[in-house]
């Protein structure tokens, strides 16, 4: 494995299977931003919400979205799937994590699944008490390590 795909390896098995992750939308100069309960798999981040809410209707117009984590930022584009219910790997894990949501949301009508396909990941990381910015740009397919200079 070259240095990019251990990486990129390194950070999907760190996020696990799950994650409450900040998702940050635009549409005409407004962003918004709202926690969110994702799904991680084969590289690609899922979450579900409604059809009237201010989020879908930016995604609609806008697909590139940003989600956040701890140290970690990724960018992405969004698309929709179709009702959260068609796509079995994806309720199978939100069923076991996010238990609660998907008995009350998941079969609701109005519910959409979305999927984030990462374009560019950013984290830092410290190194002997020094900081480091980790770019993964998964476009071009290549990792970057850059010391912050304080």
């Amino acid at each position: 494995m070259n240095s990019f795909e251990t990486k990129k390896f390194e950070i999907f098995s760190n996020l696990g299977e799950s994650k409450n992750m900040v998702l940050s939308t635009s549409y005409k100069d407004k962003v918004t931003s709202r926690m969110m309960s994702v799904i991680i798999f084969d590289g690609e981040f899922y979450f579900q919400t409604d059809k009237h809410f201010r989020k879908y209707n930016q995604i609609k117009n806008n697909p590139n979205v940003s989600l956040c984590c701890d140290n970690i930022s990724i960018e992405g584009v969004c698309t929709e799937l179709g009702k959260p219910l068609d796509n079995q790997k994806f309720n199978e894990l939100y069923e076991k994590h996010y238990n609660y949501s998907y008995q009350q949301y998941s079969s609701l009508d109005n519910e959409r699944l979305f999927k984030v396909i990462p374009t560019y990941i950013q984290m830092w990381t410290y190194e002997n008490s020094k900081p480091y910015i980790e770019i993964l740009d998964l476009k071009s397919k290549e990792y970057r390590k850059i010391q912050y200079e304080c």
